[in-house]
């Protein structure tokens, strides 16, 4: 249990982060009108009533709470099965769960997930998203990296034909 520590205090530091942002987003930025930050960066806020760009949204909030929850123990479950060495992927799977989890509160207390960051051009934009979706992305792409990438590790021992 000692080993899972750090990775217990990131999905602790995560959701707290997510979540720090949600009140002063609501209070102080206006509904669905940009605020450019940056040529390419923006605070836009609007609500995502499903999951990833808000596909299931006709599964209503019980609906997406429960697929949400799965979600979480699966990827616990697939998190218990690695190595204590997969450091990338440990940290990867703490985030995932830090950030769904966090959308989870959202959905539980707001009854939707409030979105307020938008990557831009002037042509093009990229979905809204929020903290929790980032640490989500993240964490995936660090446990993709770890697996594609971790061929330094000790290969598994294969059992005899004897």
């Amino acid at each position: 249990m000692r080993s899972w520590s750090p990775y217990a205090l990131l999905v602790v530091a995560a959701i707290a982060l997510d979540q720090v942002f949600y009140p002063l987003v609501e209070a102080d930025l206006p509904f669905q009108e940009k605020v450019d930050l940056l040529p390419f960066l923006a605070l836009f806020r609007t609500y995502n009533t499903g999951i990833a760009f808000s596909m299931f949204s006709s599964f209503g909030d019980t609906g997406l709470i429960v697929i949400s929850l799965v979600v979480v123990a699966f990827v616990l479950f697939l998190a218990t099965r690695i190595a204590p060495s997969q450091i990338l992927a440990r940290t990867g799977f703490a985030l995932i769960v830090g950030g769904a989890l966090g959308n989870l509160i959202d959905r539980a207390v707001y009854g939707h997930v409030i979105d307020y960051i938008l990557f831009h051009t002037p042509v093009w934009s990229f979905a809204v998203f929020n903290l929790a979706d980032a640490f989500i992305s993240v964490g995936a792409a660090l446990v993709v990296f770890d697996e594609l990438f971790g061929w330094g590790r000790e290969p598994k021992a294969r059992p005899s034909k004897d």
